[in-house]
C-alpha cells in the first residue's frame, strides 16, 4: 500500500470518528430534551387528569346529595299522604282560622240540626223527613260553613303568598338569614299570610328547625304552593345552591299559576253560569207551579209519597249539582 492511499485511509477514519462524535453528541441532547419533554407532559396531564377525577369526584358527590334529598322529600310526601293530620275537625277549624274548640263546633252543629228539625216537625213534616232535616241541618250545614271558611282564607293567603317570596328574595340579596326573612314577613304582612309566619317564627323559637315549622305551616295551608315552597327550602338546606334565584323562580311559577287560573276561571264562566241555570231551574219550576197551582203541587209536601219523591229529587239535584262541579274544576 502506497503513502497516498493510508492518507486518505486515515482521513477517512478521521472524517468517521468526527461525524460519529457529533451524532452522538447531537442524538445524546435530543433524548434528554425528549426525556425533559416527556416528563412536563406526564406532569401535566397527571395535574389535569387529577383535577379531572377531582371535578367529576365533586359533581358525583353533588348529584348524590341531591338524589338523597329528593329521595327524602319523596318519602316525606308519601308519609304526608298516609297521614292523617289536617283532615280533623280541629285541623279544619285551624285552617279556616277560627278561634273555638272542637266541642263547641259539635255543639253548634247539634243545635242547627235539633233548630232545623224543630221547624220540619212544626211544619208538619213527617218523621222521616223531621230526621233527615235534622241529619242535614247537623253534619251538612256546618261543614259547608266551615268549608267556606277554610276556601276564602286559602285563597287570600294565595294571593299573599308570592309577594311574601318576593320578600325573602330581596332579603337574601341584600345579606340577610332566612329567619330573618320570615320574621319581616310575620311583622309587615296582613292576615292571614303574617299571622302564618308568625307562627312559623314562634315554633322556631321554641326549638324547631324551619323543615319542621314549614311542615306544621302546610298542615295549617294544605296548598301546592306552600308545598313548593317547603321543597325549595328543603333541597337548598341538604345540598345547598343559590337560594333566592330558586325562589325567585318559585315567585314566578306562582304568579303563572294564579294567571293560567283567572284565564281558565273567565274561559269556564260559560259552563258554570249554565250549571247554575240548570240546577236553578227544577227550584224555579216548582215555586212557579206552587203559586199559579197550589193544590196540584201540594201533595209533595202533605202526601208520604210525595215527601219520598222530594227526597229523590233532592238527592239526584245533589249528584247532578257535584258531577256538574267536578266537570268544570281544572287544576292549574
Amino acid at each position: 500500500m502506497d503513502q497516498s492511499m493510508i492518507v486518505y485511509l486515515i482521513a477517512g477514519l478521521a472524517f468517521v470518528s468526527v461525524v460519529g462524535l457529533g451524532f452522538a453528541f447531537t442524538s445524546g441532547g435530543t433524548t434528554q430534551a425528549q426525556q425533559k419533554r416527556f416528563k412536563q407532559v406526564a406532569v401535566g396531564a397527571s395535574s389535569s387528569g387529577n383535577k379531572r377525577n377531582a371535578a367529576a369526584d365533586s359533581n358525583a358527590l353533588r348529584r348524590k346529595q341531591m338524589q338523597d334529598s329528593m329521595k327524602t322529600l319523596r318519602d316525606r310526601e308519601q308519609k304526608r299522604r298516609k297521614d292523617t293530620r289536617g283532615k280533623t275537625i280541629k285541623d279544619k277549624i285551624d285552617q279556616a282560622g277560627w278561634v273555638i274548640s272542637p266541642a263547641i263546633f259539635w255543639l253548634v252543629s247539634v243545635g242547627v240540626g235539633a233548630g232545623a228539625a224543630l221547624v220540619a216537625w212544626i211544619l208538619g213534616q213527617t218523621y222521616l223527613v223531621v230526621a233527615g232535616v235534622g241529619f242535614a241541618g247537623a253534619l251538612g250545614v256546618p261543614r259547608w260553613i266551615l268549608g267556606m271558611g277554610i276556601a276564602r282564607r286559602q285563597k287570600k293567603f294565595t294571593v299573599q303568598f308570592s309577594d311574601g317570596i318576593d320578600v325573602i328574595v330581596r332579603g337574601i340579596k341584600t345579606g340577610l338569614p332566612l329567619i330573618e326573612c320570615l320574621r319581616i314577613i310575620a311583622a309587615e304582612s296582613p292576615a292571614p299570610l303574617g299571622s302564618e309566619f308568625k307562627r312559623v317564627i314562634d315554633s322556631i323559637q321554641m326549638g324547631s328547625t324551619v323543615t319542621q315549622s314549614l311542615e306544621r305551616l302546610y298542615r295549617r295551608m294544605p296548598l301546592p304552593e306552600v308545598n313548593f315552597f317547603n321543597i325549595v327550602i328543603g333541597i337548598q338546606q341538604q345540598s345547598g345552591g343559590n337560594l333566592s334565584e330558586a325562589l325567585g323562580n318559585l315567585s314566578e311559577v306562582l304568579r303563572s299559576r294564579k294567571m293560567l287560573g283567572e284565564k281558565v276561571k273567565a274561559l269556564s264562566s260559560e259552563a258554570k253560569a249554565s250549571a247554575m241555570i240548570i240546577g236553578c231551574l227544577p227550584l224555579a219550576v216548582m215555586v212557579l207551579v206552587y203559586f199559579s197551582s197550589p193544590d196540584y203541587i201540594k201533595l209533595l209536601f202533605t202526601h208520604p209519597t210525595g215527601h219520598f219523591v222530594l227526597l229523590i229529587a233532592a238527592g239526584l239535584m245533589g249528584v247532578g249539582i257535584f258531577v256538574m262541579k267536578q266537570m268544570m274544576k281544572l287544576d292549574v
